[in-house]
């Protein structure tokens, strides 16, 4: 089962109108404007803030960005627009401190990168932010990408994208080799019994506010329960799942608009007032839409994704890389949902089909990706690892670990930075398309279904380890996880690390 899809309505729906929440993929948070703020249609928003938003604008209130020590434009002057070299140092910081899930990075971003540096305006910020919820993949990472490519065209791009996970990639790296190397220790074991046991609290607190945002009618109600039979009761694969769920919202966008949230296209943006000017010659400027452009990208990804899939298919004896290299562009295509709807993607090809690794290495890898910077999605690599490790054939399991761990992370992360380049001259034809709209919101809803199974196979997998008796320890960590994160609203990093700090300590004690 395969950027925590967007799990919620992404094209439907104003930013600001999101919930928060954590995951990969594409929980973005609601953005509550602050006093002068402006729309993207350059109106002063009036709506009240809501409970529970975060807020990306100053923190007293005030209408000017805070005072900071380096990097911001002072107040009153005009925009600086970055160096190169500017901008790579802010995005090596940002793949450090990127906790918190895309709401966390969003913020941080918007923090950054409108109020601190004003490296762009508000209005395109958040027209930025709408396209990459629209795309499949985790869409704090393609905001990055994007912004980089806005500023220094595709090298800029590239920078932002690969600093957003490259440190991720190490840290996982390094984590996913202590669990497979000495995981059978006792209180390693219980440590990550601990992490299994809030990795289910985090999915269900997932399915309840993803549904809360996107089942908006009966009809996208009853779409979600049927995906959610389709893919329990029936196995059907989740990719015919999207596919089903985005012919129903296509047909019922143009039928009967209102019961698929389709919202009239949001108005254009005309400039980026209040940010530094990204194209001063519009005539030569790298947003401007290009055909030519367009077909020289579309050879030089095909080159990109071709030479790797034949290198790995006639190089290494062993198979398992060059199916891993397929399987990932097909699950990066499919994203819709974010990496919660990732996970029930790879839950399902990953240990039923391919059998890279099992259902408690499953959890395990989950719980690791939550606690490291970067996108949620980097679980992906972690698959990749087990399935190289578990499948090393000839090769020594690290060296067949480290290189399946890159397959997957480089197959996942490639397509999302076609999407910007490509797609990016093109946002403004594209917002608030009547059928795009629907067939989103379909999809979306359908995803709450398939993280509804991911649930239910996770509950199964903790509660009930080899289909034995009720485990009580995982069920007392779990309901205290998900009261933490339902009714105390904890971040989901230190539910985490509570968890497995609680699994220790029960080790200890029994």
């Amino acid at each position: 089962m395969y950027k925590p899809m967007t799990p919620a309505g992404r094209p439907q729906r104003d930013v600001r109108d999101l919930e928060t929440g954590h995951g990969g993929g594409h929980l973005a948070p609601r953005i509550a404007a602050w006093p002068g703020a402006r729309d993207a249609a350059g109106a002063t928003p009036t709506h009240p803030e809501s409970k529970g938003a975060v807020r990306l604008g100053p923190p007293d209130g005030t209408t000017s960005p805070p005072e900071t020590s380096a990097g911001p434009a002072p107040p009153g002057a005009d925009p600086r627009p970055p160096s190169f070299g500017e901008a790579l140092a802010f995005w090596l910081k940002l793949g450090f401190i990127s906790f918190g899930g895309p709401a966390g990075q969003i913020a941080i971003m918007h923090a950054e990168l409108v109020d601190r540096r004003r490296w762009i305006s508000e209005a395109r910020f958040l027209n930025t932010l709408k396209y990459c919820m629209l795309l499949p993949g985790p869409e704090a990472q393609q905001l990055a990408t994007y912004v980089g490519w806005l500023l220094h065209r595709i090298p800029g791009g590239i920078a932002a994208g690969a600093l957003f996970v490259i440190p991720s990639i190490f840290i996982l790296m390094l984590l996913s080799y202590v669990y497979a190397a000495h995981g059978a220790v006792a209180w390693v074991a219980a440590v990550f019994g601990g992490l299994k046991a809030a990795v289910l609290a985090v999915v269900v607190h997932a399915v309840i506010r993803i549904g809360r945002t996107s089942l908006k009618s009966p009809v996208l109600l009853a779409v979600a329960a049927s995906a959610f039979v389709a893919i329990y009761a029936f196995e059907t694969p989740f990719p015919l799942i999207v596919l089903g769920a985005g012919l129903i919202g296509y047909l019922g966008g143009r039928l009967r608009p209102a019961l698929f949230g389709v919202m009239p296209a949001p108005g254009r943006t005309q400039g980026p007032a209040g940010g530094a000017e990204v194209c001063g010659d519009a005539g030569s400027c790298h947003i401007v839409p290009s055909p030519r452009r367009m077909a020289k990208l579309l050879a030089v990804f095909a080159l990109l994704w071709l030479a790797p899939v034949v290198a790995l298919h006639l190089g290494p004896a062993n198979p398992v890389f060059a199916t891993e290299a397929l399987f990932f562009t097909k699950a990066a295509l499919v994203t819709f949902g974010g990496a919660y709807a990732v996970l029930a993607y790879l839950a399902q090809a990953g240990v039923s089909h391919y059998a890279w690794l099992t259902g408690p290495q499953m959890l395990d890898g989950l719980g690791l990706a939550e606690t490291t910077p970067g996108p949620l999605i980097m679980v992906v690599q972690f698959v990749g690892f087990m399935a190289g490790w578990n499948h090393a054939g000839a090769w020594s399991p690290l060296a067949a670990a480290v290189l399946g761990a890159l397959v997957a992370t480089y197959f996942t992360f490639l397509p999302g930075f076609l999407f910007i380049f490509l797609g990016g001259p093109y946002i403004e034809k594209f917002r608030g398309h009547r059928l795009l709209s629907g067939a989103l919101s379909s999809i979306t809803a359908a995803v709450v279904g398939v993280i509804l199974n991911l649930a239910v196979w996770f509950g199964h997998q903790v509660l009930f380890p080899a289909g034995g008796a009720l485990n009580p320890g995982a069920a007392v960590i779990g309901l205290a996880a998900f009261a933490a994160l339902q009714w105390l609203k904890a971040g989901v990093v230190t539910v985490i690390l509570g968890a497995a700090v609680a699994g220790w300590g029960a080790h200890l004690v029994f």
